[in-house]
């Protein structure tokens, strides 16, 4: 019932500021959208773009506008770790919690030639649910993975 409510506030009031991505039957096709759109702006190929992933510091109740280039999404968890959103970095999780909510994430696009990942950066999986299992595709990932970021 909330992914149809999100879609129909979508389809009467415009695109939101933040995308709720676990909310979507297809996040992979919905991230491949935000690709496109800058790459028809831009004038540059969709197959060399990627995104660069930017944790922000807010909340989706505290999005004033939409991010001017790729989308800024909400609605993700951590697994196994915690996000300190005081010093902006991953950390071990706290005593008894299972799950960690992480605040919006911008989707950045950026060529790949320009992307440079940094030392201390993490290769994260993102799966539909915390059940990594899903049968095995033609790209050679489970059905239930949808992206490293």
């Amino acid at each position: 019932m909330l992914r149809l409510a999100a879609l129909d506030l979508w389809l009467k009031d415009g695109p939101p500021r933040c995308f709720w991505l676990s909310g979507f039957f297809f996040p992979q096709g919905f991230m491949t959208g935000a690709l496109q759109t800058y790459a028809r702006k831009t004038r540059i190929a969709i197959d060399t773009l990627t995104f660069k992933t930017n944790i922000m510091s807010m909340d989706k109740e505290d999005v004033a506008v939409a991010p001017e280039d790729g989308v800024y999404v909400y609605g993700l968890f951590l697994e196994g770790a915690r996000w300190d959103r005081e010093a902006a970095r991953l950390s071990e999780m706290k005593a008894g919690v299972l799950f960690d909510y992480m605040p919006c994430i911008w989707l950045e696009p950026v060529e790949q030639s320009n992307f440079q990942k940094q030392e201390l950066d993490y290769d994260c999986p993102v799966y539909k649910t915390s059940r990594r299992a899903g049968t095995l595709s033609t790209t050679g990932h489970s059905t239930n993975f949808i992206v490293t970021l």
